[in-house]
């Protein structure tokens, strides 16, 4: 009965009872009554791009689907204050809470996925200033060459492709030492190097977000540069002065904490001020298969288990959502903001409408919460990481505030 509601929901409906925002920039507020039926459209520039602007720890290694960093400052400022606890349930790539951090605001984040957990503490746990990197990087390569050799035999064929054999030595040994905790920076600083075109990465010639081998582009007999030994020390020390380039720096005296867990597992804070999360796209991204080189190093021995099965399976991503409600209409503070940034995508040719999910989903779990405004986000096809730029179209932000 419960799933037949949620097929039935019609969003131009429950449009039509609220208060939608118009925008003169951007700040947040239900400025007037917007058209009804339909969601207000999302401030102009958040089409431009970020990556010469924002702060560069935001490009420490690529995450599929993650949310723009402008996109994330904007509803975090117009949404809380200087000192609130923002919390972000699926933090991916670290986007929200890096940008809550650099915006003066506690941080309570969390994911399941390992590699999720290596980029956000990596962003809100960097080494205080260039030199400070720099040193800790020279130490740990130092620790790694000092490490025994690996036997290149027992790794996986597939691992071996991407890489020359001297080049795989070193980035085995290093990451061997990198994934012990406390060096989450320098791992992602390393994985976001693993592999590309590009000189300055460590892979025979590959794409930089799904990793496959563009051997066929750049054969090894027309390329043979491309296919030579890349050793490690100089590449991970210009990433590093690269991820260093625009750093503001984050307040010192503010707390930034990070869980791995699953959703249900996951105790939220109690009295907590504003949620920013973007849920894990159902069917539309696999990060597992996405990420899968990146997770190899992570932890060699876990290249089976790498997708979470909130994002391939219906009943499991609703089930994950409805504990979230649940749990933020608990421990969300009265007068609190949560904010939801949902991928939306076609299946079959047809708006999957996750949004009206969601929502059907929130107004049962979560009835002291109320749905205040929604704004529409329409991704470039720039941003998409879909051949023939498939996969999700736009992107719905729903605002609730609890009453």
């Amino acid at each position: 009965m419960f799933e037949q509601d949620i097929k039935n929901l019609d969003m131009n409906f429950l449009l039509k009872t609220l208060p939608l925002p118009h925008y003169q920039g951007f700040s947040g507020q239900n400025l007037d009554d917007g058209k009804p039926g339909s969601p207000s459209p999302a401030p102009g520039y958040w089409h431009r791009s970020c990556t010469h602007s924002e702060c560069t720890w935001h490009q420490l290694s690529p995450y599929i689907g993650k949310l723009k960093s402008s996109i994330a400052h904007d509803l975090i400022h117009a949404y809380s204050k200087p000192g609130d606890l923002v919390v972000d349930p699926f933090s991916g790539s670290g986007t929200v809470p890096l940008e809550a951090a650099l915006l003066g605001r506690r941080v309570f984040a969390a994911d399941i996925s390992p590699y999720a957990r290596i980029l956000t503490i990596a962003k809100l746990h960097a080494p205080a200033c260039l030199e400070a990197a720099i040193d800790k990087a020279e130490n740990l390569l130092s620790l790694a060459s000092d490490q025994p050799g690996p036997d290149l035999g027992t790794i996986p064929g597939w691992v071996r492709r991407f890489f020359h054999p001297q080049t795989l030595d070193e980035i085995v040994r290093f990451a061997s030492v990198a994934r012990e905790a406390g060096n989450e920076f320098l791992m992602a600083c390393f994985l976001g190097i693993l592999h590309h075109e590009r000189p300055g990465f460590l892979s025979f010639p590959a794409s930089h977000l799904v990793p496959y081998l563009r051997d066929k582009k750049y054969p090894p007999q027309e390329f043979p540069g491309m296919y030579a030994y890349r050793p490690l020390r100089p590449r991970l020390l210009a990433k590093i002065k690269r991820v260093y380039k625009r750093n503001p720096g984050l307040p010192g005296s503010l707390d930034r904490s990070f869980r791995k867990c699953e959703i249900e597992d996951l105790e939220f804070p109690p009295g907590f001020d504003c949620l920013v999360t973007s849920p894990p796209y159902m069917n539309a991204l696999d990060y597992g298969r996405d990420n899968r080189l990146r997770l190899w190093f992570i932890d060699p021995g876990a290249e089976e288990k790498t997708d979470n099965p909130v994002t391939r399976n219906r009943e499991v991503f609703y089930q994950a959502i409805s504990t979230m409600a649940q749990k933020i209409n608990r421990c969300l503070k009265k007068g609190g903001y949560c904010l939801l940034i949902v991928g939306e995508r076609l299946e079959g040719g047809k708006n999957a409408n996750l949004s009206n999910h969601i929502c059907r989903i929130m107004t049962e779990k979560a009835p002291h919460l109320q749905l205040i405004s929604l704004m529409k986000d329409t991704i470039p096809d720039i941003r998409r990481a879909r051949r023939n730029c498939r996969g999700t179209k736009s992107e719905h932000i729903l605002v609730y505030q609890k009453s």
